[in-house]
């Protein structure tokens, strides 16, 4: 939190103080709606702070200091993260933007008259992955995939099994391997200026902000990675890209939005993954209780591993 609060205006700065430590500790989202009420996402559930006994409502003020810490006072220079919509800020905080899309010839421009910014507090669990260490490793990293809903810590895991598999594990005798990300949205390493903000090991190599599909073949063809580290596949080339690494040799660990592996075979792309058995292990998430937690793990034929309650 401390990263965000030095680029939020003061008296937003000075109600985000006030709310309980162990719940700031909680804090998902942060969101300014200007002539709305501030908003603090914690646990999944929405928090709106008080002022004087009465809602504090986003000024116009305000957004245009968030905007001003956020580009240094120079928004021109962060076009290309307008496009995309968001701007990573140090600390691997994503903050989401929107307002008036300008296009150019079919495609966005830039994004203008921001309205609206979603502060997406980076939180790196150090080990979340190492209980997965048995069913994913078997005398090498088998092919996975991680699925779950928005928000039940895909990422998170994710971004742990990168550092996991980039330092290796001593105690079981796990030598390092050589890991490539496809950090799309710079969600997974949080990179500015190229550098990832998050702790993912000493032989990690990241292509930030890339598409999927082209960042995979790029990896391979320039980095020789052991394993692709991706977020969040779905696209017919994402999938074929996916094959293509897996038949180089390559091992590939990424994610995708669905409920369980019968809702992610619906959609047509992913279900020729599946059909063709590319991921040996398949895991599903819940947030019945608090984001990552496993509900089960299954194999290549769609069989239980283990369930995990």
């Amino acid at each position: 939190m401390k990263d965000v609060l030095t680029v939020l205006p003061e008296p937003i700065r000075d109600l985000l103080k006030q709310i309980p430590h162990s719940l700031q500790e909680q804090v998902e989202e942060i969101r300014l709606r200007i002539h709305r009420p501030l908003e603090v996402i914690a646990r999944g559930t929405p928090y709106y702070p008080e002022k004087e006994g009465a809602l504090y409502l986003v000024t116009p003020k305000d957004a245009q200091f968030l905007l001003n810490q956020l580009s240094h006072y120079s928004i021109y220079a962060f076009e290309e993260e307008l496009k995309r919509g968001f701007i990573t800020m140090a600390g691997g905080h994503r903050v989401g933007l929107a307002g008036k899309v300008t296009l150019e010839k079919g495609a966005v421009k830039t994004v203008r008259d921001i309205s609206s910014f979603n502060i997406r507090i980076a939180k790196q669990m150090i080990g979340a992955s190492e209980p997965l260490t048995s069913y994913l490793y078997d005398n090498g990293w088998l092919n996975t995939l991680l699925i779950g809903p928005p928000q039940t810590g895909k990422t998170t895991l994710l971004r742990d099994l990168a550092r996991m598999i980039s330092s290796g594990v001593p105690k079981k005798g796990i030598l390092p391997l050589k890991v490539g990300i496809v950090d799309e949205r710079s969600e997974i390493a949080a990179s500015l200026k190229g550098v990832p903000q998050h702790d993912l090991g000493m032989r990690v190599d990241v292509l930030d902000g890339c598409p999927k599909a082209e960042g995979m073949m790029m990896l391979i063809r320039s980095m020789s990675p052991d394993v692709l580290i991706v977020d969040e596949i779905g696209r017919k080339e994402d999938c074929f890209a996916v094959q293509e690494a897996i038949h180089a040799g390559v091992k590939v660990i990424t994610t995708v939005h669905g409920y369980d592996l019968e809702d992610v075979g619906k959609r047509p792309a992913l279900r020729e993954l599946l059909d063709l058995q590319a991921f040996e292990r398949c895991i599903e998430l819940t947030r019945k209780a608090t984001p990552g937690v496993i509900q089960r793990i299954r194999n290549s034929q769609s069989k239980d591993v283990v369930m995990l309650k």
